[in-house]
C-alpha cells in the first residue's frame, strides 16, 4: 500500500503546474492520499483525488499538532462518506467540540472555536522549564471548562462533521461580520483562473478590517488576462459566492506566496505588506527572497 501526504499549499502548487507532470508518472500504486497543515478547499481536494489519485483514491484530511502527539480529527475511508474539504470526525478515543467564546457548544451549521474536551493518550503535558506558558497558551481561555484550545476555528455542518477554518488569528472582523480567510480563499480558488490564493485582514478605518487577497493565476491565464481584468473578475466572484461583505477590497496578482519549509503560508508577512509595514522575520521561509519579489510586484 502506498500513501502520499501533501500540504494544501503544495497541492495548489501542483494545480498551478498543471496535469502534465503527474500524468507522466506511474501513480497506480497509490492507495491513500493525505492532507495536513491547514484547511484544504474543496476544489483542491477534488483535483488531488482526480489527478493524483486517479479519481478513486480516498483522501484523509487530518487535523493535529505536534503538541497533540497524534492525529486527532480525520475522515475514515470505509467508515465515513468522504466530503471534499471536511476533516469530518474525531478519531476513536478523542473528544472534540466546537464552542463559542464562553465555551458553550455550537449547533450544527454553526462555527466557533475548536477544543479538545477530554484528555487523550498522547497529549502534551507541559513546556520544559516554563509551566506557566503551557497553561496560558493552551488552557487559560477555557480553564473553567478544562478544555484544550489550540487557537483554531472550525464549524460543524448540518451532519455534525467538522470543517476547519484555520487559525483564529486569520478570522477577520469586517463591519461586525466574522469572516474566515479559508472560506474566502476557497471561493477565490474555485474561479478557473486561480492557481493559489492567500487572504489576510488589513486594518481599515471605516470597516475595522478589510479583505486583502494575494492571488497566483494559472499559467494558462497569466499571459492572456490583464491584472485589472483578473482583479475585477475575482472581486465579483467572491461577492457572488459568499456575499458583498466578503468582497476583497484589494487583490494583488503575484507570482509566489511566502511559505515555510513545511508548506504553510506565512500570512503575517502578507499582512505586513497589506498594511504597509516593514516586512517581519523571513528566516523560516523556504525561499527568503520571495517577500522581496512580492513587495516589488505590489508596489
Amino acid at each position: 500500500m502506498s500513501l502520499f501526504y501533501a500540504a494544501p499549499t503544495a497541492i495548489r502548487g501542483f494545480m498551478k503546474a498543471g496535469r502534465q507532470i503527474p500524468a507522466a508518472r506511474d501513480l497506480s500504486s497509490l492507495r491513500l492520499l493525505g492532507s495536513v497543515g491547514e484547511p484544504i478547499n474543496p476544489e483542491a481536494w477534488v483535483w488531488y483525488r482526480d489527478v493524483i489519485g486517479g479519481g478513486s483514491t480516498p483522501i484523509v484530511d487530518t487535523w493535529w499538532q505536534t503538541e497533540t502527539g497524534s492525529i486527532m480529527i480525520s475522515a475514515l475511508p470505509g467508515v465515513t462518506t468522504l466530503k471534499p474539504g471536511s476533516a469530518q470526525v474525531p478519531l476513536p478515543g478523542v473528544s472534540i467540540d466546537v464552542v463559542d467564546d464562553q465555551g458553550e457548544p455550537v449547533g450544527n451549521g454553526e462555527g466557533g472555536l475548536l477544543v479538545v474536551t477530554e484528555p487523550w493518550p498522547s497529549m502534551l503535558r507541559g513546556i520544559w522549564g516554563d509551566p506557566d506558558r503551557y497553561k496560558e497558551t493552551y488552557w487559560e481561555k477555557f480553564q473553567t471548562k478544562g478544555y484544550y484550545f489550540a487557537g483554531d476555528g472550525a464549524r460543524k455542518d448540518e451532519d455534525g462533521d467538522i470543517w476547519l477554518l484555520g487559525r483564529v488569528d486569520d478570522v477577520m472582523n469586517v463591519s461586525g461580520h466574522r469572516l474566515s480567510t479559508a472560506e474566502i480563499e476557497s471561493a477565490l480558488v474555485s474561479h478557473p483562473i486561480v492557481a493559489e490564493a492567500a487572504v489576510v485582514g488589513a486594518a481599515d478605518e471605516t470597516t475595522g478590517q478589510s479583505v486583502v487577497a494575494f492571488v497566483i493565476l494559472r499559467a494558462s491565464q497569466a499571459e492572456t488576462m490583464s491584472p485589472q481584468d483578473a482583479t475585477a473578475a475575482l472581486r465579483n466572484h467572491v461577492a457572488h459566492e459568499i456575499g458583498a461583505i466578503a468582497k476583497p477590497k484589494t487583490v494583488f496578482i503575484v507570482a509566489e506566496l511566502p511559505k515555510t519549509r513545511s508548506g504553510k503560508i506565512m500570512r503575517r508577512l502578507l499582512r505586513d505588506v497589506a498594511e504597509g509595514r516593514e516586512i517581519g522575520d523571513t528566516t523560516t521561509l523556504a525561499d527568503t527572497q520571495v517577500m522581496s519579489i512580492i513587495h516589488a510586484q505590489v508596489g
